[in-house]
């Protein structure tokens, strides 16, 4: 029996709900022997870290080094916009002529379904630009504890915008989070390192990136539940309303006085940094399709340690015990918060519906 493809708009919809494939993962299991299964997942899993880390050394690259010495940080961010608009219309065109090589869906731009993914656009824009201008302002092993409140903020935006409540557990691994981020900040302070401006973009980006989850599920019917389809109209409206920002913010006779503008480098390495932002998105939706939503949850938590010792050992950097505790605290209680909802959608999935219980309790 051939497997059915898994449709992105599923793919999101696990990573928001927490819930797993049962169907697919059942089928995955008795088709696939299990060398094969753990050689495919070992391989994912790899490229998403690869990807992932490479994307950030690469952007605080192109934000922040003193061999570029280039101070244009909404320009970075709407040229790796305009990169993704294109490969996304490319892809569809190479789909559209090659319909047997490839699946991607066709793109078309209307433009009343632009002013129907603006509002998520506007949040998307915020998401990505707080998140590269807190990167220019703090050091990479800082990063993630900078923009550690996301859970944080979903747990308050689910409750305000939605009336989902929390258990007590799950409140409890929030605390830990706000306890190591007030740690990490603390630290950083007394290393003379902390950098006010990029933890509160840390913090702005945190915020984005909830309400980025949020708003996708209201917006993804707008584009027939296609997620490469909302990723071209969220690109192509950021390209769009960047253009004023560039103008009013003088990016663009920064970019004119720049020495290395001519230089291939230069554009090879922006370049590269747009196709990292592009494949960060396949290749996270890879890995819960692979594995689990739980599991990678797990693993972007590891791939976050991960990425602060490569940080701390590449710039040479020496962190007190207390800075490694807040980061400890940090990953601790967003893994903890993982598990703790992975066992409640669980418990919730096992428990018999009223219908059920009737039917036991009068013997049918």
């Amino acid at each position: 029996m051939n497997r059915a493809p898994l449709k992105r708009s599923r793919i999101l919809h696990m990573a928001l709900m927490g819930a797993s494939d049962p169907s697919g993962e059942a089928e995955a299991g008795k088709e696939k022997p299990f060398l094969l299964r753990a050689l495919q997942i070992t391989l994912v899993v790899s490229l998403y870290w690869v990807t992932s880390i490479s994307m950030v050394f690469l952007n605080k690259y192109l934000l922040d080094s003193p061999s570029l010495q280039l101070d244009t940080p909404i320009f970075v961010t709407f040229y790796q916009c305009l990169v993704t608009t294109l490969l996304c219309k490319s892809l569809s065109m190479l789909a559209a002529c090659c319909p047997g090589a490839m699946d991607f869906p066709a793109l078309r731009l209307d433009l009343r379904v632009a002013r129907s993914v603006l509002p998520l656009s506007v949040v998307f824009i915020g998401m990505i630009t707080f998140n590269n201008l807190c990167l220019k302002y703090v050091g990479v092993a800082f990063y993630n504890v900078g923009r550690s409140l996301t859970t944080v903020f979903n747990v308050l935006l689910s409750y305000l915008l939605l009336k989902q409540t929390t258990s007590f557990y799950a409140l409890l691994t929030c605390g830990i989070i706000i306890g190591g981020f007030w740690l990490g900040v603390d630290q950083e302070g007394a290393e003379g390192t902390l950098s006010w401006t990029g933890t509160l973009f840390g913090v702005l980006a945190s915020l984005c990136v909830s309400l980025n989850a949020i708003y996708t599920k209201k917006v993804l019917p707008a584009v027939d539940g296609s997620i490469w389809r909302l990723t071209f109209y969220n690109n192509v409206n950021a390209c769009v309303l960047f253009l004023p920002l560039l103008l009013l913010l003088g990016e663009l006779q920064t970019l004119r006085d720049f020495s290395q503008l001519g230089s291939t480098h230069f554009w090879g390495m922006m370049t590269l940094g747009g196709l990292f932002g592009f494949a960060i998105g396949y290749v996270t939706g890879l890995q819960i399709k692979f594995t689990s939503p739980l599991t990678h949850n797990v693993s972007g938590t590891a791939k976050a340690c991960a990425q602060t010792v490569l940080a701390v050992l590449y710039y040479e950097e020496t962190k007190s015990f207390l800075w490694w505790t807040s980061n400890m605290m940090v990953l601790g209680g967003s893994s903890a918060y993982t598990w703790v909802r992975g066992w409640e959608m669980k418990k919730i999935q096992e428990e018999p519906s009223p219908k059920e219980d009737e039917r036991s309790s009068m013997g049918v």
